[in-house]
């Protein structure tokens, strides 16, 4: 039996305007959805607000139990799943299989969380007990987007579940169904209490919503830095947590030893993966003189050589860009950038929504391609002369992702990296990782610093409780 019916996915009501969930690749509909509107909210968090207290109080081998059975589902359903983040996100079946095996993962290591020791005693002035224990913040809001909907939606979830509290999620309705629904379906067939998990696919009036509601106090956001400004001023005024992962423009620095076969193939990933729909994608990549030449001209045959088409039909490299806006963004950038003076060196071109990977040379601050984060699969590549000038190039930038440092000497690689402002740093690999164990976030425009993995989570999904203890009651001056 399916676990996800168009007929049946949502068990919930939701006021908001009918959705057609569509297929980039051919334009066609997957089914209908409901989307919530701002008034969703309040029903949602009161009823989470109203389930997670006894959630919170069950015995931390229940929860985990829960979150372990999810990570089981996520495989089980795997073929299922596959299909779904292929079809509504345009992802291929591999960058698909990614997905699941994550977002297990993600389910497991929540599990651990729910038993994590979580205090410390104190020392006191006072004959008394005194310790601290983390407790959960109640209801989270959890806010993700299109390009990667099942996992930057269960790396909240799970771990905010794990450790006692109720979520309200609302996913990108672009990816409704993957980024959402499909949760909700996992975590009720893995016997998740009613009441503990909300979904509510929607637009900016329904995560206002979220963010302003004052059962709410805790958000956790992915997407754009100009979404998550918005997002974190909201919150501020509300006087609430906003865990903030926002965009990037990372760099690939190439120094003069490095291995170009092995190279080119690392950085084509890094730019081109899921069509560059993706945070840390490498956006700019800072190449040695003495290896530009080849590196563009390699580069740009890797690009050529990549198949780009329907990944659900076909064996291809690349998908669809997401919608329309997506491709007059990319596209815009790039003809933006010939128009300042960089050169095609392949791609620039498209086809509906399949665009085709892309290199730019000759680029300089000004290059909009190079300046701004396209979100497309665009590889602006730009020559150094010295190791200076490449970490000076690379913090040139108002964001601070992720950062790939290619070199024959790994020592060398980790000194440099010291001198960049970065969230994340690969030497000898390129700018797209992600495991479920490891801290992930950003500084600058990146957002505001890691928040997933072991503590990070504890950080971020609890509230730290002062408490002490007497044996008599405490007598005072009057």
């Amino acid at each position: 039996m399916p676990l996800l019916d168009p007929k049946t996915w949502q068990s919930r009501i939701l006021a908001g305007p009918q959705h057609t969930v569509t297929e980039p690749a051919t334009g066609e509909s997957l089914g209908t959805v409901v989307l919530a509107s701002g008034a969703d909210v309040g029903p949602a968090a009161e009823a989470a607000r109203a389930a997670q207290a006894e959630w919170a109080r069950l015995p931390h081998f229940v929860r985990a139990g829960v979150l372990r059975k999810a990570g089981d589902l996520f495989a089980a359903h795997a073929d299922e799943l596959r299909e779904w983040i292929v079809r509504e996100s345009g992802s291929i079946p591999g960058k698909a299989d990614f997905e699941l095996h994550v977002a297990a993962q993600e389910c497991y290591e929540a599990a651990a969380l729910a038993s994590r020791p979580a205090g410390q005693v104190l020392p006191s002035e006072a004959p008394r007990l005194s310790y601290t224990r983390r407790v959960p913040v109640g209801v989270v809001g959890v806010i993700s987007p299109f390009n990667a909907p099942l996992i930057l939606s269960i790396r909240s979830v799970a771990p905010a579940l794990a450790l006692g509290n109720a979520v309200v999620l609302k996913p990108d309705p672009r990816t409704a169904v993957c980024g959402g629904l499909a949760l909700a379906a996992v975590f009720a067939e893995a016997g998740l209490p009613e009441g503990l998990l909300h979904v509510l696919p929607g637009g900016a009036e329904t995560g206002a919503a979220l963010v302003a509601d004052p059962r709410v106090p805790v958000i956790s956001f992915t997407g754009s830095t100009a979404a998550g400004r918005a997002v974190g001023e909201a919150a501020g005024r509300h006087l609430k947590r906003a865990h903030l992962e926002l965009g990037g423009n990372s760099a690939l620095i190439v120094l003069a030893d490095a291995d170009l076969d092995a190279v080119i193939s690392t950085a084509a990933w890094g730019s081109f993966f899921h069509q560059g729909q993706i945070c840390m994608t490498t956006g700019r990549h800072l190449v040695h003189a003495s290896l530009y030449e080849e590196y563009v001209e390699r580069l740009a045959a890797k690009a050529d050589a990549l198949a780009v088409g329907d990944p659900h039909r076909a064996q291809v490299h690349l998908g669809p860009l997401i919608d329309d806006g997506q491709l007059a963004k990319v596209h815009g950038l790039v003809e933006a950038s010939t128009a300042a003076g960089a050169k095609l060196a392949a791609g620039g071109t498209h086809e509906n929504l399949f665009y085709r990977p892309t290199v730019l040379a000759g680029v300089d601050d000004d290059t909009p391609a190079y300046a701004e984060e396209v979100f497309g699969p665009v590889a602006p590549v730009r020559p150094f002369s010295t190791a200076d000038e490449a970490a000076a190039l690379a913090a040139r930038s108002s964001y601070g992702l992720s950062l790939g440092i290619v070199t024959r000497d790994a020592a060398r690689g980790l000194d440099l990296a010291e001198r960049i402002p970065t969230g994340i740093v690969h030497i000898n690999d390129q700018t797209v990782n992600d495991e479920a164990v490891a801290p992930f976030g950003g500084v600058a425009a990146s957002g505001t610093g890691a928040r997933f993995g072991g503590e990070a989570n504890l950080e971020a999904f609890t509230d730290v409780r002062w408490t002490t203890v007497r044996g008599d009651v405490a007598p005072y001056p009057f």
